[in-house]
């Protein structure tokens, strides 16, 4: 059966705190910790998507080391994980990596803790995936959000993460996790 969703992690074009459109840093928590996430909740593919080169060149490092190099022997558990990982250099990119992948156009599912109109409930969008047999791209944004160039491609919003008080800012790991629980649990 082929995967129902993906997870697009987007380094860029989102929104710093001043509200301007930004590249942020890849980071090696967030490559460990989305991948096995992935892995554990059945997902097709994870992006880390950068427009730098450099960045590019660290996280294929990264990937090298746990996909077949020291790492790989070292933790094949983590090897198996990391086998999901990609880098990309545009949202674009993943789109037709994905099409090409699947034969099928990707609904883009935008994901953000600010978002509060137009939303896609988790059961809602969990029982549209299971209809609808297209494959889901899930879009996590890194910085202050996702820019608005990225949420206007969207099919889906989804309705935001919420806590037990006001508070709402949560790592982009532990959203990734949470969200992939709620949408793939039996």
């Amino acid at each position: 059966m082929p995967p129902r969703f993906y997870i697009a992690l987007l380094h860029y074009p989102v929104y710093d705190r001043r509200g301007r459109v930004v590249t942020t840093a890849v980071t090696n928590l967030d490559i460990h910790d989305i991948s096995r996430s992935s892995r554990t909740y059945g997902a097709g593919r994870f992006y880390i998507v950068t427009p730098i080169e450099r960045q590019q060149e660290l996280v294929r490092r990264i990937l090298s080391h746990w996909q077949e190099g020291p790492g790989a022997l070292y933790n094949p558990s983590r090897r198996e994980a990391f086998g999901l990982a990609d880098v990309k250099g545009s949202l674009d990119e993943v789109l037709d990596d994905i099409s090409g992948r699947t034969g099928q156009r990707a609904r883009v599912v935008v994901t953000g803790a600010g978002f509060s109109s137009g939303l896609t409930g988790f059961e809602e969008l969990r029982s549209r995936m299971d209809a609808e047999g297209a494959p889901c791209l899930l879009v996590f944004g890194t910085g202050s959000g996702l820019a608005e160039e990225v949420t206007g491609r969207a099919d889906f919003v989804l309705e935001p993460l919420r806590g037990a008080g006001s508070y709402n800012h949560l790592s982009v790991r532990s959203a990734v996790a949470v969200v992939l629980d709620r949408l793939c649990r039996e």
